[in-house]
Formats: C-alpha cells, structure tokens, sequence
C-alpha cells in the first residue's frame, strides 16, 4: 500500500467509525479529523431546505463560568455513572473548568475544575488578546477507544505559571493517571540548552492525537517576552503522559540582533495536522522584525512544516518567498492552520493549503512542501488572494466529484474547487454574503452534508462581534453557491480585544457554539420560541492601571525607531515614546495603519512615555473606552 492508498484507508476508517449512523456522529477532535477538514459528511437532517425553513433555532443556552476558546467535543451513547446513557457535549473554559453536557439538553452531568487559571495581570505586558483568566486554551482532543480526554491547563499557584497535561477518564471527569506539569528542553546552535518557559510561553493550538501520542503547540502572549518566548512542538505518549525523549524547537538561534526570538505556533487555535502515514504539519508565526532571521534549519519562521513523528526531524517547509516582509510587518503566516486534503483524482501527490494575516491562501504538496529536493524552502503549487486569516480552511467533496476547499478569511466564505493542473488548480466557484466583524479578518467553519449528495452541503460559520458596545456572534449558515440561510444571534464575546475563533460543531441535527460562559445549542425547533440569549455582566476591560499611567487606543501613522505617531479615535495625533518598552520586550512589533493599545505616562510635552505596546483591531468601534 502506497502513501496515497494509506492516507485514503485512514480517512474512510475515520469517517466510518465516526458517522457509522446519522444518530452517533462523534466529534472527538479540532475540526472533526486530524487532517482538520472540518466536514461531517453524515449531516441527514440539517440540510439548506430544512435550515432556511423557520424552524432552526436555539433551542438551548447553558450558562458556564468562563469564556470558552477551545472548540466543543461530542461522544454519543456514553454511560454516566448514575446517570443513564447520555450523548455528551464536551466544553473546556478559561477557568480551567472542563464540563460534561448532555447534548440535547444541555444539563450539566459532570464538571471538574484543574486549578486556579492565570489571570491577565500575569501574562507578559498584561496580554489583551484574551479574557481575563488564560486557562485552557488549546481544544481538547478524546481517544474513543480508552474513553479519554486529553487536556491541557494554565494554572497559577504561588505566583507561577505552570502548564499541566491531564488524561481524564469521559465518564468520570477524574484523571486515570497522575498529571505531568509540561517540561522540556532544546539544544540552541551554539550548543547551550533552552528550556521551556511556561510564563512566556502561550498553549493555543488544538492538541492532537495520533501515532499513539498526544502532540501540543506552543506559542507567545502578545508577542511579549520576545527574548524569552519560542515556538515548541510537545509530545506525550498517550496513556502514560510519559514525554516524548525528542522535540521541535522552532527558533534554536543562540542570539538574535534585537534579542528576539519567537517562531511560534499559535494558527489561532487550528490544530496540529497529521498525514496517514503520521507527519505532523502546522504553520509557524513571526521573528525578529528586521527581517534577517529567518533559517531553514534553526530558525523555520514564517513557515509550513512537515514534521517526523517522533519529532526528532523537520522533513520539510514552505517559506512563502516575502517571509521578510512578514517579519517586519508582522504578518504572520502562523495566524492560520494548515489543512490537509483528501487524496485528489486530478493530483498524484497530497495536497494541503494554509494561509496566513497578509490574506494569500497557498496550495502545497503535502508529501513535500520543498516541491523540489535540492530547494530549501518550498515552492507552492498554486495561491490565491482569500482576505487576511486569523483562520483556518474546511474541505469537502461536491457531487461532481471534486473536492472543494473552504476559506474564510477576510470577511467572506470563498469556495474553491479543486481541479489540478499547473496554470489555476484552485477555481473560485462561490463567495459568501460578508459576515459582521470588528475584530481581525477571518474566522472558522465546518461543513455539514449528506455524503456527497447534491444540494444538501451547508456552510456554518461563527462572526466576531462588530464592536465593544455591540459584543454578539452570530451563527451563519450559506449553501454552496455562498446563499444565506440563516444568521442568529449565538452568544456574547465581551472582550473584544481577544479574537473569537469560535469553531460551530454540527453533528446529529444540532449545532453546538461556544462562546462567553455559554454553550448554545441549535437545532430544528416545535414551534416554540427560541431560547433567549443570556446576558452576563461584562468582565473588566483591562487591568487595574497604577497612578498616573495612561492607557490609549489608536492608528499608528508614523514609526521612526522608537518613536510612535498615533492617531487617537478622536483624530487627534500624540507622540510616543516607546523606547522602554521595546527595551524591557514588552512590546509587539507595531505597523503603519494598524491599531494599537499604548499604556504609559505623559510628560509635560504630552508625550506618552510607553511601558506597553500592545496590538490593538483595525477600528475604533472594537477598542474600549482610553483611560
């Protein structure tokens, strides 16, 4: 069996085990597969005419305690311990709290909280791009045939950051084997040896389970700590938590000209990829903004990876060939996932597409990203122009046979086929009405169909709020010429400094959207009312400023070294001064026409003297009140 026929087996023996019949779908990992195609193929109720009818609604609101990043799991037909036989929503919190939902109902059968999570105060330069509490992070990911869970959580005690696997039995929320606090170690290419820094190091990447290992990415807060933070890929044997003896340190530079590191994996929480053959593939984000730091063998920046199972080896990357630019603006190409293809009748090789904050979505050879063995960057099959992507792509197969990739970048859903050869092997075929957004550019779907059955492929998707005053997400679903179905109101996100990469789970006629301390459940309702929204009270903007420091949101117009020309929301301009701040690493590279978040003291001049420079959304009805 060649590499090809293999990676076909896997997917059909995954989609079989999982869609074996309408009623007991399960989703047990980011984006539904390890290849993160995002398509449940065995939807035969939620189709666009049963959608679009009036009877879709929310049917259920369940009230949490906490924000919730990580996608929802589903394990069907499970038995609870004094409780029957349930099909159970999995839902993991920034409070570290892992719940055990009933999926119709949504009662709450089991919860267990992992510590005390980390609250922003704490995070490098009081990182905004997230609630106030950092705790789990990183989508969970369930092994069906032990009945585990796999978690990681931030938690705080004593004034430190520490990182916990856990393995958690799914009928009992207890854990079958003892913790491991996360811990590593890397050797840099002057022969002295890294460690993992939990304080600096952000876990946002869905985790992944495969070669009998549980894998995690590893990131950065804000991009702060920059001279302490890297990229990491982490392993653990599944079962024991034993750690694997080999990992991928992303940027083993011993020095770097502003003594800035990173490399990270973050893809905006899309998970770590694996082939059949068990290659892990991800996407790496930005280093040292001059531009010059880039390497393929210690530093892989700016990067799609294909990585050895034992994370032993790099066996290839694709470096898009204006990776400096990326760097100095930032740009990051690891602010989105890297999708996995099915097997393709019109390619002889795997296929992948990844894309990242400067919006071009690259179609890559997945057996090898160079393309050409002698090359030590890759070279991509094919790109197209998507809109910038804090986002990652969905797949499916349309019933002439040719699969079709779904990007969602910018403010649209755009599909694509897949039709192979040299001069356009991605043909637009339908773009999507914009959904309403004031926070970066993209977000996520899923695709929902039966089989490959024509007309009955439904695109879902979840919105960013529009502003700070106005904090919904909707729910949107399109069918596959991009016509609206539906859009409704799905939940809240009130801090709207950090994205909502919220990931809608279709499966056995209900959509599951998590959100702000709420789980929503849809589906085809009886004739009565919706479930109302709940409404929280809006947690704290930011932290608690000592006297006399300021903190201003505005448009960077100008940069000249450390100096800053920013245009408040009220068109005024003010000067800032953010040589401390870059000194002391507590600032994230800023650029011309972007927004930012400046805390710091003014001096008689009015200049504001910067001790934080953080990233901030392109438009003022986002950004909190200046105080």
């Amino acid at each position: 069996m060649d590499f090809k026929d293999k990676w076909t087996a896997a997917l059909l023996s995954s989609l079989i085990a999982a869609t074996a019949a309408a009623e007991s779908v399960s989703v047990t990992t980011h984006h539904y597969d390890n290849l993160r195609t995002g398509w449940n193929s065995n939807e035969t109720a939620l189709t666009p005419t049963a959608v679009s009818g009036g009877s879709f609604q929310a049917l259920q609101f369940v009230t949490l305690d906490d924000q919730v990043d990580a996608q929802p799991l589903l394990v069907p037909s499970q038995t609870i311990p004094g409780q029957g036989l349930h099909d159970v929503v999995y839902v993991a919190t920034e409070n570290n709290t892992v719940y055990a939902l009933d999926a119709a109902s949504g009662a709450v059968l089991l919860s267990t909280n992992l510590g005390t999570p980390v609250p922003q105060s704490a995070l490098p330069g009081q990182c905004n791009n997230n609630a106030a509490n950092v705790g789990i992070g990183g989508t969970p990911v369930i092994d069906p045939v032990s009945g585990t869970l796999y978690v990681i959580a931030y938690t705080y005690a004593n004034s430190t950051p520490v990182y916990t696997i856990h393995a958690l039995n799914i009928d009992t929320l207890k854990d079958t084997v003892a913790p491991v606090v996360v811990k590593a170690s890397g050797v840099l290419n002057n022969g002295q040896t890294y460690a993992f820094n939990a304080g600096s190091s952000r876990q946002r990447a869905a985790l992944l389970l495969a070669n009998g290992n549980v894998y995690a990415g590893f990131a950065s807060f804000c991009d702060n700590s920059a001279n302490l933070s890297r990229g990491w890929v982490l392993g653990w044997q599944a079962g024991t938590l034993t750690p694997l003896p080999a990992n991928e340190l992303t940027d083993k530079q011993a020095t770097s000209p502003d003594t800035f590191f990173l490399t990270s994996i973050w893809m905006s929480g899309y998970g770590l990829a694996a082939s059949a053959a068990g290659d892990l593939y991800f996407v790496t984000g930005n280093t040292d903004p001059n531009g010059q730091q880039y390497n393929h063998t210690t530093n892989i920046a700016e990067s799609a990876v294909q990585l050895s199972a034992d994370l032993s080896a790099v066996k290839s990357i694709f470096t898009p060939s204006d990776h400096s630019s990326l760097d100095e603006s930032d740009d990051d190409f690891g602010s989105g996932g890297l999708l996995l293809l099915p097997p393709q009748s019109v390619s002889s090789t795997n296929l992948a597409v990844a894309a990242g904050k400067n919006g071009t979505m690259y179609l890559l050879n997945a057996d090898n990203l160079r393309n050409k063995s002698e090359l030590p960057t890759g070279k991509a099959l094919g790109d197209v122009r998507i809109g910038g992507c804090w986002c990652g792509e969905s797949y499916y197969t349309a019933s002439d046979g040719f699969g079709r990739v779904v990007s969602s970048g910018g403010k649209n859903a755009i599909v694509w086929k897949v039709v192979g050869g040299t001069k356009a092997p991605l043909v637009k075929v339908a773009t999507s009405a914009s959904l309403t957004t004031g926070q970066s550019g993209g977000f996520f779907t899923t695709v929902s169909s039966n089989g490959t059955g024509s007309g009955t492929a439904v695109i879902w998707a979840v919105s960013h709020p529009a502003s700070h005053n106005s904090p919904n997400v909707n729910l949107y679903a399109f069918d596959e010429s991009g016509t609206q179905l539906i859009s409704t109101v799905a939940g809240t996100w009130p801090n709207t400094g950090g994205n909502a990469n919220i990931v809608p789970v279709v499966a056995n006629g209900k959509v599951y959207v998590a959100s702000y301390r709420s789980l929503a459940i849809f589906g085809l309702g009886t004739g009565g009312p919706a479930a109302p929204v709940p409404v929280f009270a809006r947690t704290p903007d930011s932290i608690d400023l000592p006297a006399g420091v300021h903190e201003i949101y505005g448009t960077v117009r100008g940069i000249k070294g450390s100096a800053l020309l920013v245009e408040k929301r009220t068109g005024a301009l003010i000067h800032v001064d953010g040589a401390a701040a870059f000194a002391n690493f507590q600032a994230a590279q800023p650029s011309v026409g972007h927004g930012i978040l400046v805390r710091g003291s003014l001096d008689e001049a009015g200049v504001l003297h910067a001790t934080t420079l953080l990233h901030a959304k392109d438009g003022s009805a986002i950004w909190p009140d200046d105080r």
